[in-house]
Formats: structure tokens, C-alpha cells, sequence
């Protein structure tokens, strides 16, 4: 019995390798605005609408970067 494996090895050029940089700097600026964006909006509340939230003022970059970046 004859057995035919054909296996391809995934080669990746510069044009792949620019456009996963490009992502790569896409999805960072993205996040980075949702940060500027978060803590902003946060900012702008008072003392007695961040308790009601369950947050305190200096919390906010905790939580923008919970927000933007999961962490």
C-alpha cells in the first residue's frame, strides 16, 4: 500500500510579517484610546457618582486599564 503525504510548511513574507505589524500597532493605539477614553469619562464624574459605582478617585487608572488592556 502506498501512502502520499503532502505537507505544506507555512512560510511567511515581508508582506505578512507588515501587515501583523500594522495589526500589531492597530489593536495598541485602539486600547490605548479606550484607556484615554475611560478615564476621562470617569474624571468627569463626581465623588458621589464614583461611589455610587463602587469606585473611588483613585482607583480610575486601575480600572481604565482593567478596561482597555484586561489587566
Amino acid at each position: 500500500m502506498a501512502y502520499v503525504n503532502s505537507s505544506r510548511t507555512a512560510s511567511y513574507g515581508i508582506a505578512d510579517r507588515a501587515a501583523a505589524i500594522v495589526k500589531t500597532i492597530r489593536v495598541g493605539l485602539e486600547r490605548r484610546r479606550v484607556f484615554k477614553q475611560t478615564v476621562r469619562e470617569l474624571q468627569a464624574l463626581s465623588n458621589r457618582e464614583l461611589a455610587d459605582l463602587g469606585i473611588h478617585r483613585t482607583m480610575i487608572t486601575r480600572v481604565a486599564n482593567e478596561a482597555a488592556y484586561g489587566k
